[in-house]
């Protein structure tokens, strides 16, 4: 079945944007589009029922993906960033085939900013299983310039310790310890965090690099990205008051609020349940 969507041009497009994540990782993203496009609505789909993506097959991550992407043009987004590392890198092929709306993943973003901050050529990539098997990443970087090293660790934990608010304390250094040390001793200068729910840990992880790595974090680089998106289409809100959001998750609504007012700094007042795609 042809999905295709059409997208209507217009000098001011007052219409949401769609992001989506496996669960409360996609936040960091939110984050930043309310920072850098404040008068921009936002619709937030979680799919916390079936999270984490990264230990799912690429089938599955691929029909999750579309589901998702059609219960967000169910609310008339006029863009779907694809908030997840693992939808991005196996995913985001079959959607823009399946949606003519447009449809932004993390991977390129984060890879140009890696590619940016190296000083040595040398970069490290941590994410879900699926994101380092796709290899995403380092298809992305050596695209740039082949003269990049690239070099990748799965930490399948990592969503699970996010999602349950263990975003500090010895155990969860204590695991960032030991998936990174392979990492370390490439003598790696830049570090991309690799899944959204990984800048939640940021804390933990930089106390395990130290301070000479840099950690790259794709969601200021999505957020700029989506900006010049709207823009160039002309298709930026013209609403002069501030964003509103509303959240929506497949599970456990309660504890996504609770996370997310943690990380967001604010109370989430429209977090609904929604049994869709399930």
């Amino acid at each position: 079945m042809n999905m295709r969507q059409k997208t209507v041009l217009q000098g001011n497009d007052n219409r949401p944007i769609g992001v989506f994540d496996s669960g409360v990782g996609g936040l960091t993203v939110v984050k930043e589009l309310i920072k850098q496009l404040p008068g921009e609505d936002i619709i937030y789909f979680g799919d916390t029922a079936r999270v984490p993506y990264g230990t799912k097959s690429r089938q599955a991550i691929i029909r999750f993906s579309i589901e998702n992407a059609i219960f967000l043009l169910k609310h008339n987004v006029k863009l779907i960033v694809v908030a997840c590392n693992t939808s991005s890198s196996v995913s985001l092929a079959a959607l823009r085939r399946n949606f003519k709306v447009p449809i932004l993943g993390v991977i390129h973003p984060g890879a140009l900013e890696a590619t940016a901050a190296t000083r040595n050529n040398r970069i490290g990539v941590i994410g879900t299983t699926a994101t380092i098997t796709s290899n995403a990443y380092e298809k992305q970087i050596l695209k740039i310039d082949t003269c990049f090293k690239v070099f990748s660790q799965s930490c399948p934990l990592f969503v699970s310790l996010a999602e349950e608010g263990w975003l500090d304390g010895k155990i969860t250094r204590d695991i960032a310890r030991s998936y990174i040390a392979p990492l370390n001793s490439r003598s790696i200068d830049t570090l991309i965090l690799g899944c959204t729910h990984y800048p939640l840990l940021k804390k933990a992880i930089a106390k395990v690099t130290g301070k000479d790595i840099v950690l790259i974090d794709s969601a200021a680089s999505i957020a700029r990205s989506a900006k010049m998106l709207l823009k160039k289409e002309g298709k930026l809100s013209k609403n002069q008051r501030n964003a509103r959001a509303n959240f929506f998750v497949t599970d456990a609504p309660g504890h996504f609020k609770d996370i997310g007012e943690k990380f967001l700094g604010k109370e989430l007042i429209n977090v609904r349940k929604t049994d869709y795609g399930i």
